[in-house]
């Protein structure tokens, strides 16, 4: 009589690293196709969104009145709401997209998302470090004041994404109505991220109401590590950090019951 043999735990890490990035090299072959260009694109598309805020923002004056660039000002908000907004969209069709893959024992609904968000991730990570190397090279953007406090801005800022991506991606395995509602709540969630603006910047009455949203707290700390004392930021990174948690936990959650639900 022969039994089964439970895997180690370091066999069980080695088996969902390889599914990981298996799944990872289809998506971007996926998405992107076999030729080079097709990932670099990876870091282009992002990069050409962000030039074209820049742009619009630049032509607009929207620096008038306040000593801050708007060069600076743009790269740093816009491509703080990819980052976290991309992987929450992408997030939205992962399971469905991927139900086929799921008859594989050792692949996961939460292997299908986790692939999803660390590519968008990426994406916005290297497309953000591309710019403001590319601008200052040229002496259009001068070097953050405090990198760690910049590092710090975008690691939160990260966090948060992945949660929302967590729950939209569970959450649209129950009904497509979630990914649909998303999309408008998005362009709503654009005006109040704090991209735009800085909470020092509006009345008394309506800080806090923005600060409530928790991207506003890690743009927040991203500038100040970019501006110093050139500006006045306003954020709670400990508020930020509760709410990433809990959305988070909510995220797995809603994961694993989406999980249940897709094998019976």
């Amino acid at each position: 009589m022969t039994t089964l043999s439970t895997p180690s735990l370091a066999s069980a890490f080695a088996i969902n690293r390889r599914v990981l990035y298996a799944l990872l090299m289809r998506e971007i072959i996926t998405r992107f196709g076999r030729e080079n260009i097709g990932v670099l694109w990876l870091v282009g598309e992002p990069m050409i969104f962000t030039l074209g805020i820049v742009t619009l923002w630049s032509m607009s004056g929207m620096n008038h009145g306040h000593a801050i660039p708007i060069v600076t000002f743009a790269i740093t908000g816009y491509s703080s709401v990819l980052l976290w907004r991309n992987a929450a969209s992408r997030a939205g069709g992962a399971v469905e997209q991927n139900k086929q893959l799921l008859y594989h024992r050792n692949v996961l609904v939460l292997d299908t998302l986790l692939t999803r968000i660390l590519v968008e991730l990426v994406g916005a990570t290297g497309s953000f470090i591309v710019l403001i190397s590319i601008f200052g090279f040229f002496g259009w953007m001068k070097p953050p004041e405090n990198i760690l406090m910049v590092i710090g801005g975008w690691l939160m800022l990260a966090w948060f994404g992945s949660a929302l991506a967590l729950m939209l991606g569970a959450g649209s395995a129950y009904s497509p109505i979630v990914e649909r509602l998303w999309h408008p709540a998005a362009y709503l969630m654009f005006p109040l991220s704090g991209a735009a603006f800085m909470v020092e910047w509006l009345p008394v009455n309506l800080r806090s109401v923005v600060t409530y949203f928790p991207m506003v707290h890690g743009i927040e700390l991203l500038r100040a590590g970019y501006f110093g004392n050139a500006v006045k930021a306003h954020y709670d990174i400990g508020y930020m950090a509760e709410v990433c948690l809990g959305m988070t936990l909510m995220g797995l959650y809603l994961v694993r019951e989406a999980s249940y639900r897709l094998e019976h």
